[in-house]
């Protein structure tokens, strides 16, 4: 797209590769999408490429080039930053890359907070992103979560049922299985649903739980099986196909 033109926001994002113009209007509003700093909720927006700022869940959006859809598999390390750039100069998942796959404006899929680790999508394949990311497509993804304490019958039932968090938010139920390790630690094994920011910290925060370690393992059909921790590589042929086929998409 010229630069110095304005262009609506969806058409905008559409462009760029993330979605298509339907897929972006969601986008945009479910409030994940800021111009110039301000959330914009309204597809119709004007912007102008080359000249404002567009970020799409805090990470930047510019033009895409041609290229051919990637779809990486990273097993994120703690300390590490789920975005493309950091202001704090923190290592992110992008920088983990090779250089000819940072030219190909690849994003993370969702986020794995800095102490969290394990399985993370990367790929410039909007409508993938969009599948993954968006609450109403409810896709599944699977942690195994150390916390020091015991966990109580109680506690695992709360879990099951569905809680509400501290700051009020109502969580859908999320399937869990225990078992003790050999230092007495409790082993969770979760399945989620939803994207709710933080969703098990928060929840181990009010079930007075300490995580020790936080790791996914599964994100819809993928496993991280195999893939060491800071290491990434290229999702097979038969991956990709599942992947789609899981989000409607094939």
């Amino acid at each position: 797209m010229p630069e110095n033109t304005p262009v609506r926001l969806n058409k905008y994002l559409a462009d760029a590769g993330l979605a298509s113009r339907r897929g972006a209007d969601a986008l945009i509003q479910s409030g994940r999408v800021s111009v110039n700093g301000l959330s914009q909720r309204e597809p119709g927006t004007r912007v102008i490429p080359g000249q404002d700022t567009v970020l799409l869940d805090g990470t930047p959006v510019a033009a895409r080039q041609d290229a051919p859809a990637s779809y990486v598999m990273l097993h994120k390390p703690v300390h590490t930053v789920t975005t493309v750039n950091d202001p704090q100069g923190r290592r992110t998942v992008v920088d983990m890359l090779p250089e000819d796959l940072r030219t190909q404006r690849l994003f993370p899929v969702g986020r794995l907070d800095y102490m969290s680790e394990g399985l993370l999508l990367l790929t410039n394949d909007g409508d993938v992103t969009l599948r993954l990311t968006h609450p109403s497509y409810e896709h599944a993804k699977k942690y195994e979560v150390v916390v020091r304490e015991a966990v109580t019958e109680n506690s695992l039932r709360t879990i099951r049922q569905g809680m509400r968090l501290r700051e009020g938010e109502r969580l859908a139920p999320v399937e869990v299985e225990t078992s003790v390790e050999g230092n007495g630690a409790t082993l969770l094994r979760m399945t989620l649903r939803q994207g709710v920011n933080r969703q098990i910290r928060r929840m181990c925060r009010d079930l007075n739980l300490t995580i020790l370690r936080l790791h996914r393992v599964e994100l819809g059909p993928l496993r991280l099986e195999g893939l060491e921790s800071g290491k990434w590589r290229f999702l097979s042929a038969e991956e990709i196909k599942n992947l789609k086929s899981s989000l409607g998409l094939g």
